[in-house]
């Protein structure tokens, strides 16, 4: 196709195909978490990395990271690699950005400094490393919440515990008393058979006297 690759040496790994093009299938990989919640007033890290069959040099490596504060929004880029990390001070970040990730190592997070509730929406990472011909994308949506979100194991168990705890007690409790009814049903029954064999009995036995008499 005419592409000439640049004279390097390529980090190859299993990926890595020995023809001159790579297929886009093969390139490079781009991944964040989907939803980060970060605390009002605290530091959150965007994580993003990547994977790439080819060893990162800093003269080709590039890097964006961008802002939506909507679905339909337009990107704002506020960070960038080109040789070097510059940021682009946005108006909304101010000097909160901190770049903490690492090229050379396939790392190319940030950090966010006191979380504001505006800083909420879309953060996009896109990175492109030739020879990889594809440049990778990934995106974060980052929630800001006021307070600590409640414990997981806490409450709810506690409540679907004591309620099924509950329940099941309510049943044996029920199941008792029906078989206690029953046995004592069952007893006055017997009780009143043996009466009746017994009066039985004693007719029996006094007829023959009046006989006799």
């Amino acid at each position: 196709d005419g592409y000439l690759w640049p004279r390097l040496t390529p980090h190859l790994c299993s990926c890595s195909p020995p023809p001159a093009a790579v297929p886009p299938a093969l390139g490079m990989e781009v991944m964040a978490p989907a939803t980060i919640n970060a605390l009002n007033g605290t530091s959150v890290k965007l994580s993003c990395t990547f994977n790439s069959c080819y060893k990162v040099e800093n003269k080709q490596f590039s890097l964006n990271w961008t802002y939506q504060e909507c679905k339909n929004c337009s990107e704002e880029l506020f960070l960038q690699f080109r040789t070097k990390i510059m940021n682009k001070q946005l108006d909304r970040f101010g000097n909160r950005v901190e770049f903490t990730g690492n090229p050379t190592k396939y790392d190319v997070s940030f950090t966010l400094n006191n979380v504001q509730l505006e800083d909420e929406g879309t953060y996009n990472c896109y990175v492109l490393n030739p020879p990889d011909r594809q440049r990778g994308h990934a995106s974060i949506s980052l929630k800001v919440l006021t307070k600590e979100p409640p414990k997981r194991d806490s409450t709810v168990a506690v409540i679907v515990g004591a309620s099924v705890g509950g329940f099941l007690a309510v049943v044996i409790l029920v199941l008792m008393v029906v078989k206690c009814v029953r046995r004592k049903k069952q007893q006055r029954l017997n009780t009143d058979d043996q009466k009746t064999e017994e009066e039985g009995k004693t007719d029996g036995e006094g007829n023959p006297d009046e006989g006799t008499k």
